[in-house]
């Protein structure tokens, strides 16, 4: 099984679990984040004056699927979430030792 972990921008959320839903995905955790990257942040004007951003807002989803879905789980972020602007984000994907469904105590595949 694999974790993959992708820092999008936030308006892209609905497109993202549309497609990720035609592929087959059945679930995903959603967190809002703040971070920055390359960009270090920006400047803004509110009421006329001007500040920085440090941390720009984003969102963290958190996706587990099985091992054969993955490559084709982190091409359909990739393509959806893209804006071609600076700050779309990243995607991570990490191997995961083991799962289990609370409510049933099915475990690894089974619990997915």
């Amino acid at each position: 099984m694999k974790l993959i972990i992708a820092v999008i921008k936030p308006f892209k959320l609905d497109e993202v679990r549309v497609a990720l839903t035609a592929i087959g995905v059945r679930g995903m955790m959603v967190s809002e984040v703040k971070g920055f990257g390359t960009q270090s942040g920006h400047t803004e004007v509110y009421r006329g004056a001007e500040y920085v951003v440090q941390f720009v807002p984003k969102l963290r989803l958190e996706i587990v699927v099985p091992d054969d879905l993955a490559d084709q789980v982190v091409a359909t972020i990739a393509a959806t979430a893209k804006t071609d602007k600076i700050g779309d984000g990243k995607i991570f994907t990490l191997d995961v030792e083991g799962a289990m469904r609370v409510r049933t105590g099915e475990t690894n595949d089974d619990a997915l």
